[in-house]
Parts: C-alpha cells; sequence; structure tokens
C-alpha cells in the first residue's frame, strides 16, 4: 500500500501550528507519516512540537528559509507520496483519503485540491484557490509559458520519485523564497496533474487587520496573500520564472520560454498602475502598458469565453471618471475576499 508523508514546515506560527498538526494527525493514520521540521522558530513552537512526543517525527534545525526545509523534508520521506503543509494552514477531514483514492486512480505526478481561504480564527471567508481548473496537458501548457491555476503549497502532494528529479533545491539566491514556487510548476513537466475541485485544506490569511469603516464590511486589500502586496508579485515573479527556467534546463534538459503568462503577474501589474490613480494614468496604462495584461485574459487556456469577457469588462470599468467605482473594479479583480464582501453587501 502506497503511504503519504506530510511534511509540517513550522517557523514562527506558533499561535496555528498545534491546529495543522492535530488537522495533520487527524488523516488515514495508518497510512500518513507526520513530519514537523522546525526552521530555527524563536517562539513557542518548539515546545509545541515537542508535546506531541513519539506521534510525530521531528526536526529542529537553524533558520536556513523554505527551500531547506523542503529539501530536508524530501530527503526524510520514505513514502511514495509527500505533501508540504504550512504550518498556518489545515487540512479537513478526509483529505488525504480523497487524494490517495485519486492517485490510485492513475499514474498522476501530482495532485492538487482547492484551499478555502479561512481568517485568523479558522473561519472561512467564502473565498476559495485557485479559482480556476486546469486542463489536460498542464506541463504542455508550461512549455508555452503558461503558469496552470494551482493551489498555494498546502494544496499539492506529489510523487516523491517526480519530484526528486525537481529537488532539492540549490542554495543560490532567488530560489531561498516560495521554493513552493519550483515545486508546483516544475512537477507539471514530469507527469500528469490531477484536480481535485473539491475544498479539503484551509489557506489561512492571517496578515495585519485592515483598518474597517462604518457601515461597510471590513476593508480588503488587493493580494489575499500572507505577507506580500502587488509590489512584491510584481518583483518577485520575473526572477522566479528565470530562476524556474535555469532548473529546468539544468536537471531536465528542458527550455521555457523567457517569458512566463500568468493572470496573477499581470493583475498586480494593474492594480499598480490605476488603483487610486488619476484618470489621466488609467488610459495611460490601458492604451500603452496593457498588452500583456490583455493577452493573458483573451489567449488564457484556463479560462471559459464567458470569464474572459467578464474580466475585460470589469478592468474597463476600473476606467471610469468616478474614483470610487473604479477603484472597487480593481478590488474586484485582485482578490477574492472582495468579491465574497460585495456579495454580502448586495
Amino acid at each position: 500500500m502506497k503511504d503519504i508523508t506530510i511534511v509540517i514546515c513550522s517557523y514562527n506560527y506558533e499561535r496555528f501550528l498545534r491546529e495543522a498538526i492535530d488537522s495533520a494527525l487527524a488523516q488515514e493514520p495508518d497510512r500518513t507519516h507526520v513530519v514537523v521540521i522546525d526552521d530555527g522558530s524563536t517562539d513557542g513552537s518548539r515546545a509545541i512540537i515537542e508535546s506531541y512526543g513519539d506521534r510525530i517525527a521531528s526536526v529542529m534545525k537553524e533558520n536556513g528559509g523554505q527551500a531547506s526545509a523542503y529539501n530536508l523534508g524530501l530527503e526524510l520521506a520514505d513514502t511514495e507520496y509527500i505533501l508540504y503543509l504550512d504550518s498556518d494552514d489545515v487540512l479537513y477531514e478526509g483529505a488525504i483519503a480523497r487524494v490517495l483514492d485519486a492517485f490510485e486512480s492513475g499514474q498522476y505526478a501530482k495532485v492538487q485540491f482547492r484551499l478555502s481561504v479561512i481568517d485568523g480564527e479558522s473561519v472561512r471567508t467564502g473565498a476559495h484557490v485557485p479559482n480556476s481548473t486546469p486542463p489536460a496537458g498542464c506541463g504542455q501548457l508550461l512549455r508555452r509559458g503558461w503558469l496552470y491555476p494551482s493551489p498555494p503549497a498546502s494544496g499539492n502532494v506529489y510523487r516523491v520519485s517526480a519530484l526528486r528529479r525537481i529537488l532539492p533545491l540549490p542554495k543560490a539566491k532567488g530560489r531561498g523564497i516560495a521554493a513552493d514556487f519550483f515545486a508546483i510548476y516544475g512537477i507539471a513537466l514530469l507527469g500528469d496533474v490531477m484536480a481535485i475541485d473539491e475544498e479539503l485544506g484551509g489557506y489561512r490569511v492571517h496578515g495585519p487587520k485592515p483598518e474597517s469603516k462604518q457601515g461597510t464590511d471590513r476593508q480588503v486589500g488587493l493580494s489575499i496573500a500572507n505577507c506580500q502586496d502587488v509590489n512584491e508579485v510584481v518583483n518577485a515573479f520575473p526572477h522566479r520564472w528565470a530562476a524556474l527556467r535555469q532548473l529546468v534546463n539544468e536537471r531536465l534538459g528542458e527550455e521555457l520560454p523567457e517569458r512566463g503568462l500568468d493572470f496573477s503577474y499581470e493583475k498586480a501589474h494593474l492594480c499598480m498602475r490605476v488603483y487610486n490613480a488619476p484618470l489621466w494614468k488609467r488610459w495611460k496604462w490601458v492604451l500603452f502598458e496593457s498588452g500583456q495584461y490583455f493577452r493573458s485574459i483573451v489567449a488564457n487556456p484556463f479560462w471559459s469565453v464567458r470569464k474572459k469577457i467578464s474580466a475585460i469588462a470589469l478592468t474597463f470599468a476600473c476606467l471610469v471618471p468616478l474614483r470610487r467605482i473604479s477603484d472597487l473594479a480593481v478590488l474586484y479583480i485582485a482578490n477574492p475576499l472582495a468579491r465574497q464582501a460585495h456579495a454580502r453587501r448586495s
């Protein structure tokens, strides 16, 4: 029988760590091995880990970043499959059973599933990631430059033999951050990806609490990612893509396009250019700088025609003279939480 290792990568998330470990231990007990790697936490995380005794395997290491934790987790795994669970995320009941069934239905390199977006109190916001389902042939689309829709780290389960062709990640500049990026996309070049359109876990958003206005829902920002605003997305993506190209070339002998295509990256550009900007700057963007953005919509292989039309209509709503309407349109495009807030008010 083919088992799974859940590697919980822990760093200074004392508040959420116990919930993450408990959610992993609640999965198929006869088939699930739980390993917690603490990457040099300075809060109370290590005491929490030690309280589980031999129910889990644990490693206490010096801080080396996410890539070092990924590398070590893969080295320790002696099972057929592996999942990297962030220590502020959770798995829902039955998640691993569902994933193992999916793996056993075909020769997949990766099985992914949707994650509910939850808040700091583990309450579901109503949003989920990813918002689209990838079609068959993710690897071929990646070879054309398209990043396929994928959940964050905690929603991806890998076949260990395939992942070992991508990892371990070298200790090089630009690869120590967002190590999951290389696993998530590199794996698609090594086999088929199976997508489960069910929310089998929770992706926690717990950044600084935004201010609220009387009589309205809590205001939401432009990005749902933790500790990552649109500027970071715009600055990080080209470096991550370049590093992925180099890694794929070195490990697999393949050449990816020089430039990657991803709507998340292009919408971050949109936010930087038009959010809270004067009208003339908005129209300057659409007339002279929006080519790649509209390409990421019109040529998007993951979206229906209806979704493409809706995205284009919302984009032009960002250009109306009324600032309040245009900024709301930007928020709606940028952040699923904004759509949920709008739905609650409607």
